[in-house]
């Protein structure tokens, strides 16, 4: 064989390195985009469940409490504010502070009414919320490491390359801003 010949092998053999390498990167990337969205649809189906127990609450402690309509009335507002947000993580994370914020407001009004802490739906309503709190903080766990996963495989050399050609782009963590508000709220009324 003659010297051309060999060094058409080594750069044929070079080049399907080379293409077999990006096919991995891209698919690596490919999976971890999918990981990410599947993540974020387990926060937002944990949302929604909550968005769903809040007017059931409210509804409960506005039959004992129903001079203290102001407070009522934030709280459906910022879970309608939640559930009308389809935008980014961040903009996500703006409005549950608010609705963090508006149900400490309602913790406040519950403790002045003992009776309504002893009724038994509101007993059952507290739990599943409690629930629902625990499985939204795992969720946003699970959501946020998929960001971290695609975020370093977008930045790091060499994937970098095939993440800049496909226009693979970095992913917004889900994470609530303002420190005070940054744990579950409590639900032990």
């Amino acid at each position: 064989m003659s010297g051309l010949v060999i060094g058409l092998i080594v750069v044929g053999v070079i080049g399907l390195i080379v293409i077999l390498w990006a096919v991995g990167v891209y698919n690596k990337l490919v999976r971890i985009r999918q990981h990410l969205k599947d993540s974020w649809a387990g926060v937002d189906v944990e949302l929604k469940r909550r968005y769903d127990l809040i007017p059931n609450l409210v509804e409960t402690v506005k039959g004992y409490a129903s001079h203290e309509s102001e407070t009522l009335e934030s709280v459906i507002a910022a879970r309608n504010a939640c559930v009308a947000n389809t935008g980014s993580p961040e903009s996500q994370a703006k409005d549950e502070g608010v609705l963090i914020g508006a149900m400490k407001q309602l913790s406040v009004v519950v403790e002045q009414y003992p009776n309504l802490k002893a009724d038994s739906q509101f007993i059952n309503l507290q739990g599943e919320l409690s629930e629902t709190e625990n499985r939204i903080a795992s969720s946003r766990r699970l959501y946020n490491g998929n960001v971290r996963d695609m975020n370093t495989a977008v930045e790091t050399f060499p994937s970098v390359i095939i993440a800049g050609v496909f226009n693979f782009e970095k992913a917004e963590y889900f994470e609530i801003e303002d420190a005070s508000v940054r744990h579950a709220p409590k639900v032990s009324f």
